[in-house]
């Protein structure tokens, strides 16, 4: 019953955020070398994610949070979770406003943003390291487990940027963990209320501030499950896309640097723009990550149930 009033208060409430964002102008900025197709966009409700993470956590809290104030895990999770959120919120307010006021400033800088996340994300390990052994060293696993919630949280930001394709990955990867985290069912809830305006054409952006908490979230629970060493194989898109971009800017710097002019490896980062660049529609490269996404997380279930998946 409560994935049912999630999706509903879901829905609802992106859809009321909706309609406040187009009133106030808060739209989406789109990149001027991306795909020629995705001009059209320019201007689209932003911060999306805002309203649809609100609903996750306020659902959390009345269903499972004050009724079990031992669940040191799930609230480590969702601690997690709402300070990535917080730090993508912050992302998001100083893009639009930029936009807003004509000025270059744009969101947060790497500097700025990554301090924050190491930050969030070593409370959260620092609570978890003991609860959940994996290396069976305290500080090892710690800095493993924050490592592995940066790493995650970037990941899921980068993949997005197409009509359903960071919201419908995030509900894949945790389809299979729904019998034993009520967030992962609370979260594919709600995300199937923002799919609802997000689904192409999409009529609101998620933002930072939902990717990043659903970083949190993924990375989260799959650390508490005693999943992190199969989260790759089912987060297989974020971590392509994460990848490409680390291997693309380092690459155009040194030859930048070395011929006097920059060289890509991709005709564009994250990878999924790659795609596009080449002439194959949104639609198509959404389906084809999501159909590889599926499977790499069928067989990280498989994995992690011996085969009985």
């Amino acid at each position: 019953m409560r994935f049912i009033l999630t999706a509903l208060l879901s829905w609802f409430a992106v859809g009321t955020f909706l309609r406040f964002a187009k009133q106030r102008g808060w739209g989406q900025t789109v990149r001027r070398d991306g795909p020629a197709t995705h001009l059209v966009k320019d201007g689209t409700p932003t911060m999306g994610g805002i309203p649809f993470t609100l609903v996750i956590f306020i659902v959390w809290l009345g269903f499972i949070g004050f009724t079990g104030m031992s669940d040191l895990k799930g609230w480590a999770v969702l601690g997690l979770s709402f300070g990535m959120y917080l730090i993508g919120a912050w992302d998001d307010i100083r893009i639009v406003r930029s936009r807003m006021l004509g000025s270059g400033r744009g969101g947060l800088l790497a500097r700025e943003k990554f301090p924050a996340q190491m930050l969030v994300a070593g409370i959260f390990a620092y609570l978890v390291a003991g609860e959940v052994p994996l290396f069976n060293i305290f500080w090892l696993d710690a800095v493993f487990y924050a490592l592995v919630a940066v790493g995650t949280a970037n990941a899921v930001n980068f993949s997005d940027g197409l009509d359903g394709l960071c919201a419908g990955t995030v509900a894949i990867v945790l389809l299979p963990l729904i019998g034993l985290s009520p967030l992962a069912g609370i979260t594919i809830a709600a995300l199937m209320g923002y799919l609802w305006f997000n689904a192409p054409k999409a009529q609101i952006f998620m933002g930072d501030a939902g990717s990043h908490a659903l970083g949190g979230i993924v990375a989260g629970v799959y650390i508490t499950q005693g999943w992190t060493w199969v989260l790759p194989l089912a987060a297989i898109f974020p971590v392509v896309a994460i990848l490409s971009v680390m291997i693309q800017v380092p690459y155009f710097q040194y030859t930048k640097r070395r011929f006097g002019e920059g060289k890509r490896i991709f005709l564009m980062t994250p990878i999924h723009h790659h795609f596009e660049k080449l002439g194959w529609a949104e639609t198509k490269v959404t389906g084809r990550f999501l159909a590889i996404t599926a499977v790499a997380t069928m067989l990280a279930w498989s994995i992690m149930t011996g085969g009985k998946a």
